[in-house]
């Protein structure tokens, strides 16, 4: 097994969850990040968009697919 470092962000995340007292600050967490998530993907959809790789036949071409991973049986 290879031991990595880790990097700021890392460490700042492993510190924040530490210092969680109950699930309610997890839930509250959880939420800041989610957010964070999601206003970054808002800009990169938007940046697609802008530079035309993103429109609305790629997105009705997406409706169609088929992204999930087949279960083994």
């Amino acid at each position: 097994m290879q031991l990595s470092t880790m990097n700021p962000a890392q460490i700042m995340i492993l510190e924040s969850f530490a210092s969680v007292k109950d699930s309610n600050e997890m839930n509250d967490l959880m939420e800041v990040l989610k957010m964070f998530y999601a206003k970054r993907l808002e800009k990169e959809m938007q940046r697609l968009w802008d530079n035309g790789t993103l429109d609305a036949k790629a997105l009705n071409n997406l409706k169609q697919e088929h992204l999930r991973t087949p279960y083994n049986k």
